[in-house]
């Protein structure tokens, strides 16, 4: 039997919250296979390039995504027919968050994306999808990830919202500031947000004290209200 060729492509899941949701990036397909459906950013793996820094041109290149706050590897997707092409491809995939006060410009052909109420996407990259997000939920819970979601400065309302819609239920602004100040993770800026249109007292802007990643509490996970669990925030 003749052996397929195997090529190599690298694809990124990149979320960011916009408007309340969290969404991912995906561009239209104009070709076959798959033509009209949504997909994720990406390419082939060149000769000369390890996986990431593929992945970060692919992104500069193709939607304009040069920001991005974070880039870590997910998995290896490598079915034998995962795109049904001639070809077998494997995929390497990476999750990469973008600050929700970012606008990066994208092309006509892509748009973000609700994760939990995507399009018809091509291949296996709704499933990529939600991998990403789960590994973003659980860093969640143990890491200082928020910083890739959140502005360079922010209230603990706000980052509350950020943290409550990543992950997919409600987040005590209280619990979150304790949990967060008692790993070290925010410092106050000294400055206030602008009051709002119903006045009221100004909120208090933090900053997260380190925007690169590391893990705060490896056993730490964040459960909805109501659930029993060792950790931390309702």
């Amino acid at each position: 039997m003749p052996t397929r060729p195997t090529e190599h492509e690298v694809l990124a899941a990149v979320l960011q919250i916009r408007s309340e949701r969290l969404r991912v990036l995906a561009w239209q397909r104009a070709m076959e296979p798959d033509a009209g459906r949504w997909a994720l950013p990406g390419g082939r793996l060149g000769d000369d390039e390890d996986v990431e820094s593929s992945v970060r041109r692919q992104l500069a290149e193709k939607v304009d995504v040069r920001e991005v706050a974070h880039v870590e590897q997910l998995s290896v997707f490598s079915d034998p027919l995962r795109t049904g092409t001639g070809a077998r491809l494997i995929a390497t995939a990476f999750l990469g968050l973008v600050p929700s006060d970012a606008d990066p410009a994208v092309p006509p052909d892509t748009a973000w994306h609700d994760v939990d109420d995507l399009p018809r996407t091509a291949f296996d990259h709704a499933g990529i999808v939600d991998v990403a997000r789960d590994r973003l939920r659980a860093k969640l819970s143990y890491t200082n990830l928020g910083f890739a979601l959140a502005p360079a400065e922010f209230s603990i309302s706000a980052l509350r919202e950020l943290y409550a819609t990543a992950l997919g239920h409600p987040v005590s602004a209280t619990n979150l500031q304790r949990v967060l100040t008692r790993r070290d993770l925010l410092s106050p800026t000294g400055a206030v947000a602008p009051p709002g249109r119903a006045g009221g007292r100004p909120a208090a802007l933090f900053r997260f004290t380190d925007r690169t990643l590391r893990v705060t509490d490896a056993f730490a996970v964040l459960r909805p209200p109501g659930v029993a669990a060792r950790p931390v925030l309702p």
